[in-house]
């Protein structure tokens, strides 16, 4: 089975993903501009992503407050940004080929069942229960995979290790630190898992930074990686930015967007310097 299409690679090409749901922050500003320094550091270029999956929650004002952001923190990228939204065909012809493979199936299951199935804690997110997989569907019966959710089957106890670039040694369990994930939504939108690797493999990554929050989800993007027969890039997991309580920033933290920073006299250099 043949990844999905990809275009021509450089030496070092990395990728910026802000997602159109509200305002960038702090956190934004500092993992960005580490994505941008290690492309400069590496004599390679940059992609701009934008993350716009999501109809119900993506506004195209928020499209344009981040172009406008990123240029004033002084990060220019290489051709036009990579819009999500119009990528559809490519996100399903991915499903299609994890269905074809066996390796997804259709569930019924809630985030608010698997929440309450009852297992024990995880840092980000309860474990889906193993005992509610159904078996690989028949192809035939699914020309579409919209109206139900579906789930990628990991491997049962599999050790998904990785070098951070930061980090180094990382290593996740399947079904001890997570369980099989979503792939597509019962919405008809493709899940962040599926989609940034499609993009990824796509736009020839060959380093994603991004902040250490999404450690475990690199351990499920090895999986998709593997299914398409795709070489996964290098991984720098960065520190998030936190408030003066210790608690991480977020899109509705207030008084923490880079419009807040901007408007109270910050410049870019001091944003580089520190952002709390």
């Amino acid at each position: 089975m043949n990844p999905p299409d990809r275009i021509d690679a450089a030496a070092y090409r990395g990728r910026i993903a802000p997602t159109p749901t509200g305002l960038l922050h702090a956190g934004h500003a500092s993992t960005f501009l580490t994505a941008f320094q290690r492309a400069r550091d590496a004599q390679g270029v940059i992609f701009l992503r934008i993350e716009d999956l999501d109809p119900a929650r993506c506004r195209s004002e928020f499209v344009e407050a981040a172009l406008d952001d990123l240029k004033w923190l002084g990060i220019n990228w290489h051709g036009e940004p990579l819009f999500q939204s119009a990528r559809r065909d490519a996100y399903l012809a991915a499903w299609r080929q994890l269905l074809h493979l066996g390796l997804i199936y259709p569930c019924s299951r809630s985030r608010k069942d698997v929440a309450s199935a009852g297992l024990a804690p995880h840092d980000e997110e309860p474990v889906f229960p193993p005992e509610w997989r159904v078996p690989p569907p028949d192809p035939a019966a699914f020309p579409s995979p919209a109206g139900i959710n579906w789930r990628f089957r990991v491997p049962d106890g599999r050790k998904m290790g990785f070098h951070d670039g930061r980090l180094g040694f990382m290593e996740r369990i399947a079904l001890r630190d997570f369980g099989d994930f979503l792939v597509w939504n019962r919405d008809d939108v493709p899940s962040y898992e599926l989609a940034v690797v499609v993009d990824d493999i796509f736009q020839g990554i060959t380093e994603v930074v991004r902040g250490e929050d999404l450690v475990t989800s690199t351990a499920r993007q090895l999986l998709l990686y593997e299914a398409f027969r795709a070489t996964p890039p290098a991984f720098f997991h960065c520190p998030l930015v936190r408030d003066a309580s210790g608690k991480r920033l977020a899109k509705r933290s207030p008084g923490r967007s880079l419009r807040d920073f901007r408007a109270g006299g910050f410049s870019p250099d001091r944003m580089a310097r520190g952002f709390v």
